[in-house]
């Protein structure tokens, strides 16, 4: 599955590609995707080569190639369904029950949307769409809105979490000092750190001195979620 990110960049290099030939330079991507850097762009290249939608041809400038086109596209079917972007969680998120019921002996599992991946290392744009379901005991959940995520990285480890982890999350727009959040930065990137607030900046540590903290302005940093617990498989 593709981030909205890479969607739009894989539009926006087709389109120009069918009226003019050629790809767009890196500058042109930039400015069409409301980018603040090429470095940016050069993370969704890679991204979208590694999903097998573009690829790069050696030894040419500005050479792409289009590999293939997400399939509604390519079969000129309807419009296509619009990937999963990180700052929505969509479908139908785990809800915790206010109380268990009276009726039953134990309180029942609770079915937990996983949404793909996140980065708990160097940030990534790797939230994709609903994956598939797991399981989580209904103590584990606070009220409101869950879902899950696969952790990659060690950046985290001194706080418990390892890779391979399935984090459990609360749907939040806000944290409080000390939580541990997903992250959006620059409605790029998004990574699994402790919120800090530091003046009127934002810090996101990480709980591995291998990692170094990252200073952000507030309105660079938009929280998805708050960490309420984790599964682990031996």
């Amino acid at each position: 599955m593709l981030t909205q990110k890479q969607y739009d960049l894989l539009m926006f290099i087709h389109q120009r590609m069918k009226e003019r030939g050629v790809p767009p330079s890196y500058d042109e991507m930039k400015e069409a995707l409301n980018l603040r850097s090429k470095s940016g762009i050069h993370r969704l290249v890679t991204a979208l080569e590694e999903r097998g939608f573009i690829r790069r041809l050696p030894h040419r400038a500005r050479a792409l190639e289009i590999i293939k086109l997400p399939e509604p596209l390519a079969g000129n079917l309807a419009r296509p369904r619009m990937p999963f972007a990180p700052e929505v969680v969509p479908g139908h998120l785990g809800v915790a029950p206010e109380q268990p019921s009276l009726a039953s002996e134990q309180p029942q599992a609770i079915v937990v949307p996983v949404m793909g991946r996140i980065a708990a290392g160097v940030p990534i744009s790797a939230i994709q769409d609903h994956t598939h379901d797991v399981s989580v005991p209904p103590e584990m959940l606070s009220t409101g809105e869950h879902f899950a995520l696969e952790v990659r990285g060690d950046s985290m480890i001194e706080a418990g979490i390892l890779d391979g982890d399935t984090v459990i999350l609360r749907r939040t727009s806000t944290a409080q000092n000390g939580d541990i959040v997903v992250a959006l930065v620059d409605d790029e990137e998004a990574t699994l750190k402790r919120f800090r607030r530091k003046g009127g900046s934002i810090a996101l540590e990480a709980a591995n001195p291998n990692y170094e903290t990252r200073i952000f302005g507030p309105d660079r940093v938009k929280i998805q979620g708050r960490l309420v617990g984790l599964l682990r498989r031996y």
